[in-house]
């Protein structure tokens, strides 16, 4: 039986990765802050009140597995505050740092006792930190143009790529997030070349704009469960050979 351990777990991406693992057959270990009634209900291991900002709550996950093998580390909690130029939160900024890009090096390097050769590690990050994706500008102008020409959103988005949801809102701002992501992807292809002589394979994945309580539901998004069936097969499909990939869920590679 294949163990996964999934941060953020109590909801949204994370609680579905436990959902669709769980059906699987696979161990699943959910961590989180707080624990929801769906999480509760998938009969999960469950290990809750961990704050991945806190060494001594890390250095406390650590003792609760108590050496059991992980396969598959899959650092999913984030968060997503808006931080504009004319309104630049910079503790806001610091925040967004700790929890989506230094939280999931230090989770990664305490958990590293409890992988073996041939496990996996994940970092979830989004195309919202790829600076050199100017395509995505591209895309968002070609879907003004559409839905300005109609005033339909839904014909204006059948009109571009699939991919039009994960960039709809991405010219500029979002500075924390933006930034912590980019820093995420950095430490991801770090780890992939550090960790490659033993055996340790890492994928960096982008999940795609999702309908989530962290995009506030938006209707441009996909649900839950097909970006987490994409995620799962980027998962499965990663190796040696392949290590630190910046991977969309949809298997396309993406840009720095």
């Amino acid at each position: 039986m294949v163990t996964y351990l999934i941060t953020g777990a109590n909801r949204g991406i994370g609680l579905e990765f436990c959902r669709q693992l769980k059906q699987r057959g696979n161990h699943v270990i959910a961590v989180c802050r707080e624990v929801s009634q769906e999480l509760l209900e998938l009969d999960v291991s469950i290990e809750t009140g961990i704050d991945l900002t806190s060494d001594t709550d890390i250095k406390g996950l650590l003792k609760k597995l108590n050496g059991q093998k992980i396969d598959v580390l899959i650092n999913n909690a984030a968060i997503l505050e808006r931080v504009t130029l004319d309104d630049l939160d910079i503790n806001s900024i610091r925040q967004q740092f700790e929890v989506n890009a230094i939280a999931p090096l230090r989770l990664t390097k305490t958990l590293l006792r409890n992988l073996t050769t041939g496990s996996k590690i994940i970092l979830m990050t989004s195309r919202m930190g790829s600076i050199e994706d100017i395509a995505i500008d591209r895309l968002v102008r070609t879907h003004k143009l559409y839905f300005k020409a109609t005033g339909n959103r839904q014909q204006a988005t059948e009109k571009c790529p699939n991919s039009l949801g994960d960039c709809y809102n991405t010219s500029g701002g979002s500075y924390g997030y933006r930034m912590s992501k980019v820093a995420l992807c950095m430490a991801g292809k770090s780890l992939s070349v550090d960790l490659k002589p033993k055996n340790i394979a890492v994928a960096i994945l982008h999940p795609g704009l999702v309908k989530t309580r962290m995009t506030n539901f938006t209707p441009n998004g996909i649900t839950p469960e097909k970006s987490v069936q994409g995620l799962i097969a980027r998962i499965d499909q990663l190796n040696l050979e392949n290590t630190g990939t910046f991977w969309h869920s949809n298997g396309e590679i993406l840009p720095w």
